[in-house]
């Protein structure tokens, strides 16, 4: 990005400096919403517009359970001060005993700047290894009807064991126009890298001007046109879900996890990509482990797909 402009926006007592590609119009206030995910139980982020996924269906095993249970709170293994959200999911192979996880925000992001910083990992943490497990940060609308063009979804997936092509750890970072499932068709465009990100990963994702540009760790990544871009709200997403064309042939249960340290979106502008960590950073110095003023849609919420 070329000389990004700087600016002061205040939310709710809150100055940020937000860097953007052009003057804002007026003084209009930044809309923004960032979590630090300092909860000990979920009750807690459900009062901040968080919801678990129960509905059974696409993607991952059919029929298995969309797991409540997966989604817990814990100090941050690799620093004691900090607290992460926890994302866990289970399979023995079979749908019975399959229990994939997903939690979803409030449907009313489309264009602005969405982060998260993510902790995927690259084995179970018992059992055998080897399962297609698909690791995630995204933001979906619900599909209306097979091929609807009014559809939106922009996705970062880690696959530690591969999978969709590919054998060997993947990041795929896909923009969708729409999809059906039956028979399978899609339109979207991805990119995708064959090597390990298991650890620590900021993700960005900047949406604006019928261009969408993927950064992981600060570098561009994929970058997608208007062709693929997002028409209608969506939701704000994490799950980890198993691939059913790509699972251990074995019967002894296996567990997986990925972890949230934060999620961050400012709506309408281009926030810099080394500036998305130094804002977080500011919420955080100023002890501010939650804030949303990001306006509702006229959608309904729904975590699901």
């Amino acid at each position: 990005m070329k000389n990004p402009l700087f600016y002061s926006s205040t939310v709710l007592g809150t100055t940020l400096l937000i860097a953007c590609t052009s003057q804002p119009l007026g003084a209009q206030p930044v809309q923004m919403m960032f979590d630090d995910f300092s909860y000990t139980r979920f009750e807690q982020a459900q009062k901040n517009g968080w919801q678990l996924r129960s509905d059974v269906g696409h993607p991952g095993i059919k029929n298995a359970i969309w797991w409540h249970e997966g989604v817990s709170f814990h100090t941050d293994p690799h620093n004691p001060q900090n607290r992460v959200m926890r994302l866990t999911s289970k399979t023995d192979g079979s749908a019975e005993n399959t229990r994939h996880v997903q939690v979803c925000h409030h449907r009313k992001y489309l264009e602005g700047t969405y982060a998260a910083r993510v902790y995927f990992t690259d084995k179970p943490q018992y059992g055998p290894d080897g399962d297609g497990v698909i690791q995630t940060f995204y933001a979906i609308s619900p599909l209306a009807a097979p091929m609807d063009e009014n559809y939106s979804e922009m996705d970062f997936e880690y696959l530690p064991n591969g999978g969709w092509g590919t054998d060997r750890h993947a990041l795929f970072a896909t923009s969708w126009e729409t999809f059906q499932l039956t028979p399978w068709t899609k339109v979207n465009a991805y990119d995708y890298d064959i090597n390990p990100l298991e650890g620590w990963n900021t993700l960005v994702l900047q949406v604006g001007d019928n261009t969408l540009k993927y950064y992981i760790n600060g570098k561009l990544y994929a970058q997608h046109g208007s062709d693929v871009y997002p028409e209608v709200a969506m939701s704000i997403n994490f799950n980890q879900w198993f691939d059913p064309n790509k699972i251990v042939n074995s019967s002894e249960m296996r567990q997986y996890y990925q972890d949230v340290d934060w999620v961050y979106f400012v709506k309408d502008q281009i926030v810099a990509v080394n500036e998305v960590s130094r804002q977080v950073e500011q919420l955080r110095n100023q002890q501010i482990s939650q804030k949303d003023t990001v306006v509702s849609s006229r959608y309904e919420d729904y975590c699901s797909l």
